[in-house]
């Protein structure tokens, strides 16, 4: 049985050579090889396939194809064809310049800070094709992502099982509250106790607010309604609905139409970071993402609060 999977590229580079050529020492200098070595290419070539390529006449006449080396000749053209434009593929994805791109994130990631690295992704690499997926569960995207199902995600918090994070910043809480409420300065945090309250549904980040509350107030807190949407929940406080305890990146700290406090004392804050799968070796498109999200998070965090006082 022909051992066909033996053959070498190097094998077929030297076959179309000769062909073209008509000689083995032409074939040699526009290879760039001795001629020894191409004879031996070809050598090799025919033992693997138990039969001659070419017929040799001698002399100064020029080599023909055999029946079979036709037939082999057509099938290299095709295969090196094929790796000709494999390789113009890895070079442009090594290059960082295709490829795709699977990212998980959530709600005020993506209203703030997401905008502008996708932006500056489309504006360098336009062939990259960048897929979103959007959940506010923060458990959902480490497992999809230990899972290979997603590429990079930005995740709140560090330490999930065969996850690798980088902490881009903390994203501190604030309270927000009506434009009249007449108050300067830090929001005394015990002083929720007894206001109404608009808060999330009772997703992860809602579940932190609340046991960071638990920590500094004593006491029940009135939830007057929920939503997981982030522009209903200033909406609802514009409103006169109540206050609301939100992440930074939920809320435009330079909104004139509420007054958004520090809180005094302050609860945890989130860790936003990005994650991928441990030991997983990052594309060029996602490295580049990584490097994108590092300078736009770093920028956010040096931007001044502008908060009420």
């Amino acid at each position: 049985m022909t051992r066909l999977r033996d053959v070498e590229i190097k094998h077929l580079i030297a076959l179309e050579a000769v062909a073209e050529e008509r000689t083995f020492g032409k074939a040699a200098v526009r290879l760039g090889y001795t001629q020894s070595a191409v004879s031996q290419q070809i050598a090799g070539l025919e033992r693997i396939l138990g039969a001659p390529v070419f017929d040799r006449p001698g002399g100064p006449r020029p080599v023909e194809l055999t029946p079979l080396g036709d037939l082999l000749l057509e099938h290299a053209r095709d295969v090196l064809r094929r790796v000709d434009a494999t390789g113009d593929d890895v070079e442009r994805f090594l290059r960082g310049e295709s490829g795709r791109l699977l990212v998980g994130t959530f709600q005020s990631i993506t209203t703030s800070i997401l905008p502008t690295i996708v932006g500056r992704m489309r504006d360098e690499t336009p062939d990259v094709d960048i897929r979103l997926v959007e959940s506010n569960d923060k458990e959902i995207f480490p497992g999809a992502l230990a899972r290979g199902e997603m590429d990079v995600a930005f995740t709140l918090d560090s330490g999930w099982p065969d996850i690798e994070t980088e902490i881009l910043f903390d994203d501190p809480y604030l309270v927000v509250t009506e434009l009249d409420d007449g108050r300067a300065g830090p929001f005394p945090t015990r002083e929720l106790v007894g206001r109404g309250l608009v808060g999330f549904q009772l997703s992860s980040c809602q579940k932190d607010i609340e046991t960071g509350l638990r920590g500094v107030v004593d006491a029940d807190l009135d939830w007057v309604f929920r939503t997981n949407d982030n522009m209903a929940v200033v909406a609802l406080v514009r409103a006169g609905m109540g206050a609301a305890v939100v992440p930074r990146l939920a809320v435009d700290v330079r909104d004139p139409t509420v007054a958004v406090h520090e809180m005094d004392p302050p609860i945890p804050p989130r860790r936003v970071g990005l994650s991928w799968k441990a030991g997983r070796t990052l594309s060029p498109v996602a490295q580049r993402f990584l490097e994108i999200a590092r300078e736009v998070s770093a920028s956010h965090v040096e931007a001044p609060l502008s908060l009420t006082v």
